[in-house]
């Protein structure tokens, strides 16, 4: 078209350009251009040379991350509490969203919801206080149940083998009711006439969910799991260090590369080490959702990411 030039564009959709300004500038400044601190990794970090005036020292800080015996155990223990935070809470927050679809109740699908939201706005400083006004070993509820019943008190927060198993059901608890609302929108998305034809088929309620509301779920699903996927070697800071502090009794099988790359920034001050154990977790991230956005597009290109 004649006379179509990027001024030309930038003129007419100046309104709509506008209102995208501001996410613009917020990834530009706090996604992009703290990238640049990347470059620490690869540094002997002091305070006067600062950022760009360090001596480099090559990979000595990936080398020490990993010599240090606790490079493969954070990571591990990482993928695995994402993964089943990602297989749990959609499993879950799929099922309380076509309850709540189906529930005819307009008062009770309200409320339920409403309660079901609330655990998402609390800190996780509550949780873990919370937690530890239940599960502690003098005082907490559930051993004071247990010897009020005659029964021997567990001694939780000295025993790492409790602890995946309890992570996994607070981060459900706080995130069911977000997640629930995402999957209730998609599925209030679906056409209704998708619906009558089943039921006038003779379609059951559990048909009709197998059949017309879990299909359409699909695209929904694979975003949303996609995009946990993304963050597969990034432990939630918040959850794993105010549930579980510096209990090094517990480090085993709570420790993640999050917590370990706060404890050694705190206790060795080594900057360079701290960058270069979260610049192993960028990359691992980046594999990672380029793998999985690969094999989606190889089995329905539509529903990938890019």
């Amino acid at each position: 078209m004649k006379g179509h030039t990027f001024w030309s564009d930038l003129k007419n959709y100046r309104v709509l350009l506008l209102m995208l300004a501001p996410a613009v500038a917020f990834f530009l400044l706090f996604a992009y251009v703290p990238m640049a601190g990347i470059i620490i990794a690869f540094k002997h970090y002091d305070y006067a040379g600062g950022i760009f005036g360090s001596a480099w020292n090559g990979f000595d800080n990936f080398r020490f991350f990993f010599e240090s015996g606790d490079a493969w155990r954070v990571t591990r223990n990482t993928a695995l509490y994402n993964i089943a935070f990602i297989v749990v809470n959609n499993a879950l927050q799929i099922f309380a969203a076509i309850m709540l679809f189906e529930v005819g109740g307009k008062w009770f699908r309200k409320i339920t919801q409403s309660a079901l939201f609330l655990p998402y706005f609390i800190s996780w400083v509550v949780v873990g206080a919370i937690a530890y006004n239940l599960l502690n070993y003098d005082i907490g509820t559930v051993n004071a149940l247990l010897r009020g019943l005659g029964l021997d008190p567990i001694d939780i927060y000295n025993t790492p083998a409790y602890w995946p198993y309890i992570l996994v059901i607070v981060s459900a608890w706080k995130g069911l009711g977000y997640g629930t609302v995402m999957y209730l929108a998609a599925i209030t998305g679906i056409d209704t006439e998708m619906y009558e034809a089943a039921e006038i088929d003779g379609a059951n309620i559990f048909q009709r969910v197998r059949k017309v509301t879990i299909p359409n779920l699909y695209p929904t699903i694979i975003i949303l799991v996609l995009l946990a996927v993304g963050n597969i070697f990034r432990g939630d800071f918040g959850m794993f260090y105010n549930m579980i502090g510096n209990n090094g009794l517990l480090f085993s099988s709570t420790d993640v590369i999050d917590t370990f790359v706060f404890r050694s920034l705190i206790t060795s001050n080594d900057i360079g080490m701290s960058a270069a154990a979260g610049v192993f977790q960028s990359v691992l991230g980046f594999a990672t959702i380029m793998t999985v956005n690969y094999a989606v597009r190889k089995y329905d290109k539509d529903r990938a990411l890019f």
